[in-house]
């Protein structure tokens, strides 16, 4: 699994021949739609395809899938990094609401990106914080700034979270830190398993939410005992707070209550509040200075940053007051999906989390990955309703998952909608499934 789940599976799950253009459904279906097709294209002197690869087929199949989320006229989430240049640029003018345009722009972090560090410093309840191009280089900073503070490298962490997974290693690699595994649990530590890892460590990572985990959060209690735990062990504790911004609703307290948990807090500036990039650490004033330095010596104190910072003033504006909407319309969806799942006879499915904690959440079914990619991209072309936005990602034997995430657009389907979204895309399912068993 990666974090933003990978394209490498999806692949069309029929012969390339039968597809038409790119956000366009096929010409013909089944054996009779390839026979015409190649028929049509040996009438007019062109010999028929051959057959194309499996990552020719995925990049189509991508294509297909980019086209109709940006087209459909029903989406649970309708995501704006998928948006041309000129719509981007458009979304980046109307950051005039929120910063004055007629200030100076900033030159290695100064103006617009000063007053983008301030206010998320003021929403985390923090002294001060830095702004960084990726949540990767601040979290790689913060915690060698908290390593050379403790004299500890070790850093206790899941397995499953952000840097194990998806940063080759940086930490080991680049930072000199040394992960050690609390869990390999798909779900948050213990207060137990901190207190019962047989090394020390100086500091205690804790993502939230844990995104591969299907994006799951502890409880207040079971997060302050965590917590606890690593102070018993004279750590400090670091929050990779990525999605920390939609995590309020399930933990009942305000961002500067959970960030007052830890001793330095990464949030991201896009995946959330939709900005075009950037990451911000908030923590100490003195952690923060240093780990300024450290920015530019890994290169990351940029010459100018306003189009970022912008956006990322605009999205705490515009997005931040609204993820708690989705995060109870997402509870409403996941509902909906059972119940549908249930009227349709699919033989096992899991939602999970149950009730989702954050507005994303996971959804697994026992088919191939190539089949559920193609009917839900054929169920968008046909109708104009994309259920599934995402990549299906193979989870285990004959199991796939899904990401679901609930935004502004998810907002307008009721639970009926999803239900019958969900009946739709069980029949397409299953025409896939003959299909593959033809060929």
């Amino acid at each position: 699994m990666i974090h933003g789940m990978s394209d490498s599976t999806e692949q069309a799950g029929q012969d390339p021949a039968a597809q038409g253009p790119v956000g366009h459904a096929p010409a013909g279906r089944g054996e009779a739609g390839r026979e015409r097709a190649g028929q049509e294209r040996t009438e007019r002197g062109v010999r028929p395809e051959e057959p194309v690869s499996d990552e020719e087929r995925r990049k189509r199949l991508r294509e297909r899938r980019i086209a109709v989320s940006r087209g459909a006229e029903r989406v649970l989430s309708r995501s704006g990094y998928l948006g041309t240049l000129r719509e981007r640029l458009a979304d980046l003018d109307r950051a005039r609401e929120v910063y004055d345009l007629d200030e100076l722009a900033d030159f290695y972090g100064s103006g617009v990106v000063e007053a983008l560090e301030g206010r998320v410093a003021a929403l985390l309840g923090k002294d001060a914080a830095a702004f960084f191009p990726t949540g990767t280089m601040a979290q790689q900073v913060a915690l060698r700034c908290w390593a050379a503070r403790t004299g500890n490298p070790a850093v206790a962490l899941h397995a499953l979270s952000h840097p194990e997974v998806h940063e080759r290693q940086a930490f080991s690699q680049v930072s000199g830190l040394r992960p050690v595994r609390v869990t390999n649990e798909p779900r948050q530590p213990t207060a137990d398993e901190v207190r019962g890892l047989d090394e020390s460590f100086g500091t205690l990572m804790l993502e939230l939410p844990l995104r591969d985990a299907g994006f799951v959060l502890p409880s207040w209690q079971e997060l302050t005992e965590v917590v606890a735990a690593a102070r018993e062990r004279e750590a400090v504790v670091h929050f990779d707070g990525a999605r920390l911004w939609e995590s309020t609703e399930h933990l009942g307290r305000s961002l500067a209550k959970i960030a007052d948990l830890a001793d330095s807090v990464y949030v991201s500036l896009y995946k959330s509040l939709e900005g075009l990039g950037g990451a911000v650490l908030a923590g100490p004033g003195e952690l923060i200075e240093e780990a300024k330095a450290w920015r530019h010596r890994y290169g990351g104190t940029v010459f100018q940053q306003f189009p970022t910072a912008l956006s990322a003033l605009a999205g705490l504006d515009r997005e931040l007051p609204r993820l708690p909407s989705y995060v109870r319309h997402a509870r409403v969806v996941a509902a909906a999906l059972r119940e549908g799942f249930t009227a349709a006879g699919v033989p096992w499915f899991r939602v999970h989390p149950e009730v989702p904690h954050t507005h994303e959440f996971q959804v697994w079914l026992p088919y191939d990955a190539d089949v559920l990619a193609e009917a839900a991209v054929r169920q968008a072309e046909a109708t104009g309703t994309l259920l599934f936005a995402r990549p299906w990602d193979r989870g285990g034997p004959g199991l796939t998952f899904t990401e679901v995430t609930v935004r502004a657009a998810g907002l307008e389907w009721a639970a009926d909608d999803v239900r019958a979204a969900v009946a739709g895309f069980v029949a397409r399912l299953r025409e896939e499934q003959e299909e593959q068993k033809g060929q």
